[in-house]
């Protein structure tokens, strides 16, 4: 599924009526014991840290760059951040991403949101922290193909690097494995999904959510019976169950050597979810209303099916709607990007660092101006200075562009070495439109 599918789809999620209209009033059903729920769906104070890594400022600035860094792999040509997109919930929008060898690879893309607070990490559990995580597709010879020792030379030889080792890590500044490995970790720790409709509902604002939504809620901890596994503020129990998706991968069960665990994964959180389709760790399924009509009428009986999950699942095609409704406050109206990411710049037919001849803004929805003369061999540069994610398509014979998501503070450079008239547009906000006429040179 695409990036703009994903953005359409969560503007069009369904808007339905808690209970059966009688006389034009909607009557609420009650949430049986609301403070219980409000205090178990309560987000923590703070975020955790091991004592041999404690995070600071510094060090999270280079696990960030280090993210992006392409000379942790192979090549020299993919960084974590190739599957693991911000704007994607850091996952990649598809369901199973190609490997260096162009086949699918085994399992679906892990988004990356709140996982200081997680148990074991990978679908199957097999690392235990994410230090030990963040070595495995690095080393993966399908997945970044890398070499450490070789990865760890460049990374030496570049002295911005050496520098910001040392600040990280004043008390072993040498550029090592476990400094790289603790530095990634320590910025995936401080990747955490902002506040949404939901927790302001926790708060107890009990007019942030609509009918159908709280509709949904209790349908959720009740008769869907999701909460036995979708526990706590990340909606997830940490645990593996199988539940019942017609694979041959047999999950956690190889990891434990044990049958009993065949086919199980582990529960995925539902923040920020929206942003993260298809779902499943195959990504077999492609979209809320999927996941939601496998459990109601989906699951393979097997004997390795997990005895958390109800063996019947009656729900109305309404009472579906309202559980995706419900589902959809667990996310933000547009894709977070947090904020220890550092702004993405960007350029297309011109040096990133090329000065331009003028800078166009996006704030409110908007380009301004809206309309641009430059010459040719002149840069523009297009700041997204909005709250929302944006995107920049340029799509004319002379050239062809499309930015991807661009979020807060990113930047996209365009060089024009070429005369004519240009229309550029947000893919997200197709309202957005910027004229470019490009005159030749003198």
């Amino acid at each position: 599924m695409t990036r703009d599918r994903l953005l359409i789809l969560k503007r069009v999620l369904p808007v339905l009526v808690i209970a059966t209209l009688a006389g034009g009033a909607a009557e609420k059903s009650a949430i049986p014991d609301i403070e219980h729920w409000r205090k178990a769906f309560a987000r923590p104070d703070h975020t955790p840290a091991p004592a041999d890594n404690p995070t600071t400022p510094e060090k999270v600035k280079l696990g960030a760059a280090l993210f992006e860094d392409t000379r942790l792999s192979g090549a020299g040509n993919v960084s974590c951040s190739s599957c693991h997109q911000a704007e994607l919930s850091f996952s990649d929008g598809i369901d199973r991403h190609p490997g260096l060898d162009d086949q699918p690879l085994d399992r679906r893309t892990p988004p990356l949101w709140n996982m200081a607070w997680g148990l074991s990490f990978f679908w199957d559990g097999r690392a235990a922290s994410l230090e030990s995580q963040a070595l495995g597709p690095i080393e993966h010879q399908r997945e970044m193909g890398g070499d450490l020792k070789r990865a760890l030379e460049a990374l030496a030889s570049d002295p911005q690097m050496r520098a910001s080792f040392a600040k990280a890590f004043p008390e072993d500044p040498s550029i090592t494995r476990d400094n790289l490995l603790k530095a990634l970790a320590a910025f995936e720790r401080t990747l955490v999904s902002p506040e949404t409709r939901f927790d302001r509902w926790v708060k107890g604002d009990d007019a942030v959510l609509e009918a159908d939504e709280l509709a949904g809620l209790s349908l959720f901890m009740g008769k869907g019976g999701c909460v036995a596994c979708h526990q706590g503020w990340r909606f997830t129990d940490e645990a593996f169950h199988d539940i019942g998706l017609p694979s041959t991968d047999k999950g956690r069960g190889p990891v434990l050597n044990m049958k009993a665990a065949d086919h199980a994964f582990k529960t995925p959180s539902l923040r920020e979810r929206v942003w993260s389709a298809p779902y499943m760790h195959d990504g077999s399924l492609a979209t809320f209303e999927d996941v939601v009509d496998h459990y109601a009428k989906g699951v393979v009986k097997r004997p390795t099916l997990s005895a958390d999950l109800p063996q019947v699942i009656d729900l109305s095609e309404k009472e579906r709607a309202q559980l995706v409704a419900f589902l959809s406050t667990l996310s933000s109206d547009d894709p977070p990007r947090p904020a220890s990411l550092p702004p993405k710049i960007m350029a297309f037919g011109a040096p990133a660092q090329a000065v331009a001849a003028t800078t166009a803004s996006q704030k409110d929805r908007r380009f301004s101006p809206s309309a641009i003369l430059l010459k040719v061999g002149e840069a523009l540069r297009i700041l997204n200075d909005d709250t929302r994610t944006h995107n920049v398509r340029v799509d004319s014979a002379e050239m062809n562009f499309n930015s991807d998501g661009q979020n807060p503070g990113d930047t996209v450079t365009l060089g024009f070495d070429k005369p004519g008239h240009y229309d550029i547009i947000c893919g997200i906000h197709p309202e957005m439109r910027l004229s470019v006429d490009v005159a030749s040179a003198p």
